[in-house]
């Protein structure tokens, strides 16, 4: 039997496919969302603008995806740039492990042993990933995470399967973890802040890049750096550090992905540092500024084949 249609009847069939594929164009193509912009306040006028000014400016035709926190205690400064964007963490994570061993040695009044102060100073000093496993499992993720709890640092998820390095991490988070390794509180005993902070003082020479870049000689440097590369997103090259000294006092985190090589992640964290150092911290002709190793290196943590 053949079928008869009008010509009114096409007319409606045709109109109403023309109001259906109407609405299916228009979906495939979103407006491009805004690149986020670096924030700052300061309790010291004029501050928070300079940073922002020149945080951006550091920032300029850099390919890396970046985010950044930073809270200067003595001025009342914080920056923030993609606060809760999650990076996987690589070695940065150990500074985590490091607070989580020493929070439960102090809810059970202990002291560490002799193998875990071998092992803590390899993890932070060398990077050293075997003594990292070796914590990561004697801890377990209960303890992990209820550290992460006390420490309010919600938005980290640590890696499974024992892929610590794979741990999500955010600014806003690694910023919280510094602020408690750096002032007095419940979470960390005074003696567990100190010590976290003297072996991120301590790190060996080709790890002493990153945030510490153009720091002034008058304030003191804590530095923990991580990297790895994925099939995406590139190279993760990230730095955490801690800054105390000449009326200052100030911590800053730098995560970064989609950058093409190792080095060219390194170079982009330095650019933000040594823009952040110079605002927060007048310095004359005189003053001597670190000069972070030309070689860096960092432990290249295991991760899942892809």
């Amino acid at each position: 039997m053949t079928h008869r249609f009008s010509r009114r009847a096409k007319a409606s069939v045709a109109a109403l496919g023309a109001a259906l594929l109407i609405p299916t164009v228009a979906a495939a193509t979103p407006a491009a969302a805004a690149t986020p912009a670096v924030s700052c306040t300061s309790g010291k006028a004029g501050l928070a603008a300079k940073l922002t000014k020149d945080i951006t400016a550091a920032l300029a035709n850099r390919k890396s995806t970046v985010a950044i926190g930073l809270y200067d205690r003595s001025t009342k400064t914080t920056c923030t740039l993609r606060g809760t964007t999650a990076y996987d963490s690589a070695s940065t994570v150990k500074v985590t492990v490091l607070a989580t061993l020493l929070w439960d040695a102090k809810k059970h009044n202990r002291y560490l042993t002799s193998t875990e102060t071998s092992l803590t100073t390899a993890m932070i000093t060398k990077s050293d990933n075997d003594a990292t496993s070796k914590l990561w499992k004697q801890l377990g993720l209960t303890k992990i995470k209820g550290f992460l709890a006390a420490a309010k640092m919600t938005k980290t998820v640590p890696g499974s399967g024992g892929y610590w390095g794979l741990t999500q991490e955010n600014v806003a988070d690694e910023q919280k973890l510094l602020q408690l390794v750096t002032a007095k509180n419940s979470v960390l005993s005074d003696n567990s802040r100190a010590y976290i902070q003297k072996l991120m003082g301590k790190v060996v020479s080709d790890q002493r890049w990153g945030t510490p870049a153009g720091a002034p000689s008058t304030v003191s440097v804590h530095v923990k750096n991580g990297w790895l590369q994925r099939s995406t997103h590139g190279w993760r090259v990230h730095s955490l550090g801690t800054f105390n000294g000449a009326g200052h006092d100030y911590m800053m985190s730098v995560l970064t992905q989609d950058n093409s090589t190792m080095d060219y992640g390194v170079t982009t964290i330095q650019n933000v540092a040594k823009a952040i150092h110079k605002d927060l911290v007048p310095t004359t002709a005189k003053t001597a500024l670190y000069v972070p190793t030309g070689k860096p290196s960092e432990a290249f943590v295991a991760t899942p084949a892809q």
